[in-house]
Formats: structure tokens, sequence, C-alpha cells
């Protein structure tokens, strides 16, 4: 059996993944994981990754979790350009350096942007307070000029003149609150200017298609009694 990659296209380091290994023509085997139906946590997919997180790698018997050591390792397996993921040492550190940082920045910011913004209110028929929904926005707010101010600057791209793993990680979380309607570019020119700069580089047909279901999550049916019941953990996080 060759690569399997486990994906749920609702997740955004599930579509870094699927963009880079489509750009880079690696060849893999789709295994779709719906979140939103508790397919990760089943004991088949626990063989595969027992996190029970997606997204997953499986190469023969070698598996692998978490999304950017998955990038990496396919960076490196199939030798993709180095502008993704530079051998010189300090462009490979600014790289490195915007991966740790997102995790609990940029991630958590969209994540809960999304969820509170759209997915409580028309998913789940939970109300959200208007404070906390304010707050989580001007997080957001915060962490973008962040990303203008610290990793952007004057560049093309967030990590010097070309592409990165660095920006497919970042672009796929921005397209989270983008898809509850946050008007995440409007009032940022620069920001605007580098999303344009990714989805060319990606090529817009590809990255249409990676967040056509993110896109679409609006339209979800309202989840029922077992799915709401299933999800309660999440909400308690993400309405903190």
């Amino acid at each position: 059996m060759g690569l399997e990659l486990y994906l749920d296209l609702l997740s955004q380091p599930c579509r870094a993944v699927y963009i880079f290994a489509k750009k880079n023509r690696i060849p893999f085997e789709l295994r779709t994981v719906e979140l939103l139906k508790g397919q990760h946590r089943s004991d088949a997919f626990a063989q595969v990754n027992p996190l029970r997180k997606v997204p997953a790698l499986k190469d023969g018997e070698f598996t692998l979790a978490e999304s950017v050591a998955i990038l990496l390792y396919l960076s490196r397996k199939y030798k993709a350009p180095d502008h993704w993921y530079p051998e010189d040492l300090q462009a490979r550190a600014r790289v490195d350096e915007y991966l740790a940082w997102q995790h609990t920045a940029l991630r958590s910011s969209c994540t809960r942007a999304m969820w509170q913004k759209m997915m409580f209110p028309v998913f789940l028929g939970e109300r959200v307070p208007p404070e906390t929904l304010a707050s989580t926005l001007a997080e957001l707010d915060s962490c973008l000029q962040l990303l203008e101010d610290k990793f952007l600057k004057d560049q093309d791209f967030l990590t010097g003149p070309h592409i990165s793993v660095a920006d497919l990680v970042a672009i796929t979380e921005l397209m989270h609150p983008v898809s509850a309607g946050c008007q995440v570019f409007k009032s940022r020119p620069k920001l605007a200017a580098w999303y344009k700069r990714v989805e060319a580089a990606v090529g817009e047909d590809l990255f249409q298609e990676a967040h056509a279901v993110v896109m679409k999550a609006k339209d979800l049916p309202p989840a029922d009694t077992a799915m709401k019941e299933m999800l309660k953990p999440l909400v308690q996080v993400l309405l903190r």
C-alpha cells in the first residue's frame, strides 16, 4: 500500500497538507475522516493515529500524526522544491519560527471565530454571548496585526520572497473565519495582497478545491441531538 492521507477538509491543517501534496504532485490515497460524524473517534482510526486527530499519514507500515510533522515528512521524502522548507539555516529557522508561533495564536483565534460566529448559532443552535464573540474577534484582529508586523512585514510571503509551508499553514487558518463571514482582508491591503499571491502560487483551482467544504459549512443541516451531545466538550472549550 502506498501513501495514505487521512483528512477532513473542514479542518484547516488538513487543507494545508492536502494543498501541499497536490501542488507537489505527491501520489496519495485520500482517506476521508468526517470529524462532525465522530469518525476520528473510531477504534479503526485509532490504529492509524492513537491521538484520534486528523490529519494523519500512513506510509506502508509507518504512521505519523500532527500536521507540521506530516508537511515536513512529505517535503523531505518527496524532495519538494527548496522554497517550501529551505535548506538554508536561517531561512528554515524563519519557517520554524512561524510554525511554532501559530499553534497557540492564529490557530486558536481563527477556530474560535469560525465556531462562535457561524457553527454555534447555525449548526448547533447555541447562542453565543455578544461579549464572548467580540472578545474573540478582537483577539483575532490582534493576531492579524502580529502576522503582518512580525512575519509578513514588506515581504511577498511570510518568511521571504517565496512561498513556504508557513504560508500554507497561515492561509488555511484564515479561511476559517472567512467562511463564517469575517472580513479578514477588508481593511488590511497588505494581507489581502499576500492572500492573492498565495492563491496564485498554489493555483486558484487547487485553492478553491481545498476550501470548498469549509466555504459551504454555513449550509450544513442543523446538528441532531446525538451530534450535539458528542460536540459538548468542544463547545465548552471554544466558548471560553
